[in-house]
């Protein structure tokens, strides 16, 4: 099947994706909110298809708001849509998309030696639970 994605459906997936390792390094910031980023955008950029073509780049002029509910409200939602988008084209690019952000925020919660804290465990529920609401 081939994937068309309109340059606002290419945001959508960015701001999903990148905003689920930012839930993920503000949920890990008593450890170190940087070291979550970052194994988390790793894992973004390495991703492949059209997928990864779409998130080589983090979204631009994305206001996610002061507090982490503000950010919740915008990646959530957005996270739903993304898989719902790529679904109707392609379910192996939502498969893909849903195994992108997995990775990324089981990599980002890795980042503490261990079992990831009660409030990173949490934060990685809530994103899957958006991911498997489409």
């Amino acid at each position: 099947m081939s994937v068309t994605l309109t340059d606002q459906d290419k945001t959508t997936l960015r701001l999903a994706a990148w905003g689920a390792v930012s839930l993920m390094s503000a949920a890990g910031i008593a450890e170190s909110a940087h070291k979550v980023a970052t194994h988390g955008s790793i894992a973004l950029t390495s991703a492949t298809g059209v997928v990864g073509h779409v998130l080589t780049k983090a979204p631009k002029g994305v206001k996610y708001g002061k507090t982490v509910a503000e950010l919740a409200d915008q990646v959530l939602p957005a996270l739903t849509e993304s898989m719902s988008l790529l679904r109707q084209q392609d379910p192996a690019e939502a498969a893909n998309f849903r195994g992108t952000v997995i990775v990324a925020i089981e990599t980002a919660a890795r980042t503490h030696l261990g079992q990831p804290s009660p409030t990173m465990a949490e934060m990685a529920r809530k994103i899957t639970e958006a991911l498997d609401a489409a």
